[in-house]
């Protein structure tokens, strides 16, 4: 392709995506295709010969478009949001036309620089303590990872060498082995799974800690559970207090995880996934009260802060274990600048990285924090204004406090009921849910998810999720 038909097929897909957005609504939310639909829309080989990229654009609505969920539209509710924005996708763009792999100073300084800067500046908008922080000049610094699963993973391996490290000093005698085999860490049982898959990558026990009444982990239970764990002989190394849990968007309670975590010298993993884009808005800072307590701290902007997939933000105070744990420097990785800017290769699981805070620099010189902070208020309103619909119909019942973005409820009816309804919701197709279940009750989760969401669309929503409770609870009624 030379430059001129790369100008032409960009032009053209430019416009193909803003109409694609600013029209998400009339598409159906959720496809109504089966498994392996798309075989038999494609040749069986690769072409031999070149195709136009008209061919291709063509082929995107005939092929593509009627397999896609459309996690944007304003009536997908599910899961938690994922981030998206202009600004990202040019960025992007960028990213793909420079196709530098960062995992060194040198293998592209600008990748590196930019992304000490941006987790800088980041960190300020959240006011994280300064030793977090590159710019404090102390040990601290940030990175960007894939995902939260991976800063989890990350985390626990950093705590995992460290806690080696020290019992080495006491029991000089010991094998890693054996030391590994004592090993527990914890973390609240409505903790996201990927923690609990953390601890079976990384070949240590997990313990998961039950929860208060509004499903937050405290202090004196995670105490508990500690200590009846160095009564067998345990030694417990690392903890993961969740902000903004998936099931429900409760909140541990880190001011009081933290005193416990540092008197027993404990990591503490600071997971706020979906929550911690709120942090830029001082009003929802108390929220992560303790913070100061923590070891490691992770939010994702690809998800609440209009920033595409992948961006994962990870702040640790003293990286020093983690690059200890992931320390492999053969030759031809060296380089003569090694010390004086961080070699990100050791601060994560993989080798290669995308120019990933190209992204991040974008939109938040063409938003600006302001309108950021714009943005999460008025998802929070949203969901608000969802609640309040919800409390007005006597047959529904609110199942968790709404704190941001995230709506929990259900029928006063059976589980059964309330399964029912959802498959009705979900198979209609014109808005997309997903469920949970805390303490055998199972309810409808229902996120604001588009950046496009208005108060209609809330409204549409709740039109359709009472449409058809009035069709489950009549079947329901007539059946008995």
């Amino acid at each position: 392709m030379d430059p001129e038909s790369f100008k032409d097929f960009a032009k053209e897909m430019a416009d193909f995506i803003a109409n694609y957005l600013e029209n998400i609504r009339d598409r159906r939310v959720l496809p109504t295709v089966e498994p392996g639909y798309i075989k038999p829309l494609l040749p069986s080989e690769a072409p031999q010969t070149p195709e136009r990229w008209e061919d291709i654009m063509g082929d995107i609505e005939r092929v593509i478009m009627p397999g896609v969920t459309h996690w944007h539209s304003p009536r997908f509710h599910a899961y938690f949001p994922t981030a998206q924005s202009y600004p990202a996708i040019v960025a992007d763009m960028l990213s793909g036309a420079i196709a530098c792999i960062g995992f060194t100073w040198i293998a592209s300084p600008a990748c590196t620089e930019l992304e000490v800067v941006m987790l800088d500046w980041l960190g300020k908008m959240l006011d994280l303590p300064k030793e977090f922080m590159a710019c404090s000049g102390g040990k601290g610094g940030g990175v960007i990872q894939g995902t939260a699963s991976e800063a989890t993973l990350v985390a626990l391996l950093g705590a995992k060498a460290k806690k080696i490290r020290q019992v080495k000093e006491e029991h000089p005698e010991w094998s890693d082995t054996e030391i590994t085999g004592k090993l527990v860490a914890y973390a609240s049982y409505q903790a996201h799974s990927s923690v609990e898959r953390a601890g079976l990558l990384g070949g240590v026990q997990f313990k998961l800690v039950d929860v208060d009444a509004k499903y937050k982990m405290r202090g004196d239970s995670l105490a508990e559970v500690i200590r009846q764990d160095k009564e067998k002989g345990l030694i417990p190394f690392y903890a993961v207090a969740t902000l903004g849990t998936t099931c429900s968007c409760a909140f541990d309670r880190l001011d009081e995880i933290g005193p416990v975590c540092n008197k027993e010298e404990i990591w503490l993993h600071v997971d706020a996934a979906y929550a911690g884009s709120a942090f830029i808005c001082p009003e929802f800072r108390y929220l992560m009260k303790g913070i100061e307590r923590a070891d490691s701290f992770n939010f994702n902007p690809h998800k609440w802060m209009l920033v595409n997939f992948d961006c994962s933000t990870m702040w640790l105070k003293d990286p020093t274990y983690v690059i200890n744990a992931f320390n492999v420097d053969p030759l031809y990785l060296k380089h003569d600048m090694q010390g004086s800017a961080p070699d990100y290769r050791h601060w994560q699981i993989p080798l290669g990285r995308r120019f990933r805070a190209l992204k991040l620099w974008f939109v938040l010189r063409i938003y600006g924090v302001e309108n950021l902070q714009k943005f999460i208020r008025g998802h929070v309103a949203l969901a608000k204004e969802f609640e309040q619909l919800v409390l007005t119909d006597s047959r529904f019942e609110i199942v968790a406090e709404v704190v941001l973005g995230l709506v929990c409820f259900r029928l006063k009816a059976s589980n059964d009921v309330n399964e029912t309804l959802l498959k009705r919701i979900n198979g209609a197709g014109f808005i997309h849910l997903v469920p949970s279940k805390i303490n055998d009750t199972y309810f409808l989760r229902l996120a604001i998810c588009s950046r496009f969401s208005e108060k209609k669309d809330i409204e549409n929503s709740w039109k359709e999720i009472k449409l058809r409770a009035d069709e489950v609870l009549e079947e329901q009624s007539v059946s008995k």
